[in-house]
């Protein structure tokens, strides 16, 4: 029997979390609610979610702080949920490892779509990820570790360990499997989160100016990813795996 994905809906509002719920169940899904972050805590220990639809607007740890904390480990997919018209929100959201975004008020036929889009790219990602389980990938005197998502400099075990966000994980495995290959922001932004550019988005330009900040010697004047003038990037490095 094909396993049914169980979704978490977290949010301060009570109707919402009520007619969400029922219109994921009515549509062949697990639906489960939280009021806030709290409360979604307590239920991540005890049970198991495909995906979560977190609201930014909440009392007590708000929205952003919550995919912050959990965007950290990258385990489950977040759908944001954003007041119409915060678009500050829905950019930082993204950066710090939203996987998207659907702003208040809703249609719930797009938020079901949208769910169901973000479970297609997961479960791609997990399939590359069992191929990519316990690779360690080398590139430009540094070694990622595919496992622990963690980043050091080759041969110095006294370094600390360089920590990725979601997202920077996501963008930097995206360059090392496409070495000196130029990547558009478009390409960028569908690779790592299987979305669309909007005009004047720049959250594949704020990624990159992370990454950067952690890999390269001088982020100001970039070696390892470079831009290319009405191209986008590229990882202008070899990449290895390394035994």
């Amino acid at each position: 029997m094909a396993k049914v994905p169980h979704i978490l809906i977290v949010d301060d509002h009570r109707e919402i979390r009520d007619a969400v719920t029922r219109y994921l169940e009515k549509n062949g899904f697990r639906a489960s609610s939280a009021r806030d972050a709290a409360e979604m805590d307590a239920k991540l220990k005890t049970g198991r979610f495909d995906l979560i639809v977190l609201d930014v607007m909440m009392p007590g740890e708000d929205g952003l702080s919550v995919c912050r904390r959990l965007g950290a480990s990258g385990e489950i997919p977040i759908l944001m949920l954003t007041a119409l018209g915060e678009e500050t929100d829905r950019i930082v959201g993204l950066e710090i490892g939203a996987d998207d975004y659907l702003s208040k008020p809703f249609n719930p036929r797009e938020l079901l779509a949208r769910i169901k889009a973000i479970l297609r790219r997961s479960a791609r990602s997990d399939a590359a990820a069992a191929q990519l389980t316990g690779r360690k990938v080398g590139f430009a005197g540094w070694v990622l570790d595919t496992d622990t998502r963690q980043l050091r400099r080759a041969g110095a075990a006294e370094t600390p360990d360089v920590r990725l966000t979601t997202a920077e994980f996501k963008l930097l495995t995206t360059f090392l499997e496409r070495p000196r290959f130029v990547l558009s922001r478009d390409q960028l932004l569908d690779l790592t989160s299987g979305r669309a550019a909007q005009v004047f988005d720049r959250t594949i330009d704020n990624q990159v100016s992370r990454l950067r900040r952690k890999i390269e010697d001088d982020p100001s004047d970039p070696r390892l990813i470079t831009t290319v003038r009405g191209g986008g990037y590229v990882l202008a490095a070899d990449v290895k795996e390394i035994a």
